[in-house]
């Protein structure tokens, strides 16, 4: 047995056209069945299937349209795999026709608040249930959002989310906590959520953290980029003769750029013990957790 921790890897499926990263949308149910397949063949071990974008400033999807979306996903990914498949939607009902339909895992970013109905469907389905922290709805939430301690704020909201499941009959070892990075929340807490995550996270639950090609990433990004262009100037000839050089305009990341980023960040969340990546590039993420876990066996 192994005494180092090596999460699970959730791939993102999006059966939608306007999610934030263009190479995971999904134009129809056969463009979302190839990725889902691909991500199987790739390494992951849960898929993550919604049919509603919740990037910053999206608008709720009917429920029709969702199930429209994902129905057909998840019964034609069931016919050729076990693979464990997660609906990512805020609807009971949706929530209901996915699991109907072979889905295992309810990942609700309300926590189960949107519905009222969700709670009890996941009780009744005894399926694990991943819970959320997020201010607000997708809509809305980076709204100039406030925090004195994010820290202990988001932790004590995801404990009365978690107390909130089990008073309603889901069991504690079907509950998943994820503190909801992007969701409401400013750089600064991003960083400080992910690098203390070790030490505020609740030890009776699993952990999942979903980062990947975010906008907190490519600021960081963007920074970097500046502080190196910058750099260079210094050093330039111009520089040196006291001649002044234009500051140059570096172009903001976009979700493309930020691969690099996100494996560093996951990378980072491998070693404070987190249980579950959700993320987009499966192939880098599978990569970069055999080379963690050859240093883990070596050492």
């Amino acid at each position: 047995m192994s005494d180092f921790h090596i999460p699970r890897i959730m791939g993102i499926i999006n059966c939608t056209p306007d999610s934030f990263f263009a190479g995971s949308r999904s134009e129809n149910s056969e463009a979302a069945f190839s990725n889902g397949i691909s991500m199987i063949k790739e390494g992951a071990e849960i898929l993550d299937i919604g049919g509603e974008s919740s990037r910053p400033g999206s608008i709720e999807v009917d429920e029709d349209e969702q199930i429209k979306r994902v129905i057909p996903v998840i019964q034609r990914i069931r016919e050729v795999s076990k693979i464990p498949i997660s609906i990512d939607t805020r609807s009971a009902r949706v929530a209901e026709k996915a699991l109907d339909a072979g889905a295992d895992i309810i990942n609700d970013i309300s926590a189960l608040r949107h519905d009222i109905s969700m709670v009890a469907l996941a009780a009744e389905r005894e399926v694990p249930v991943i819970l959320m922290h997020m201010r607000g709805t997708p809509a809305t939430m980076q709204l100039r959002p406030r925090y004195h301690d994010p820290i202990r704020e988001i932790r004590d909201a995801l404990m009365r989310f978690a107390d909130r499941a089990m008073n309603a009959g889901i069991s504690k070892e079907d509950i998943i906590l994820d503190p909801g990075i992007g969701f409401g929340k400013r750089l600064e807490d991003n960083l400080v959520l992910i690098s203390k995550i070790d030490q505020w996270r609740p030890k009776e639950f699993l952990i999942m953290v979903g980062l990947s090609r975010k906008a907190f990433l490519g600021r960081l990004v963007d920074s970097e980029n500046q502080r190196s262009a910058d750099y260079h100037i210094k050093l330039s000839a111009g520089a040196e003769f006291g001649k002044k050089e234009a500051r140059p305009e570096i172009a903001n990341s976009v979700p493309e750029d930020r691969l690099i980023a996100t494996c560093a960040a996951n990378t980072w969340c491998i070693a404070k013990g987190v249980d579950i990546l959700r993320v987009h590039d499966v192939r880098a993420t599978r990569q970069l957790i055999a080379v963690w876990e050859a240093f883990s066996w070596a050492s």
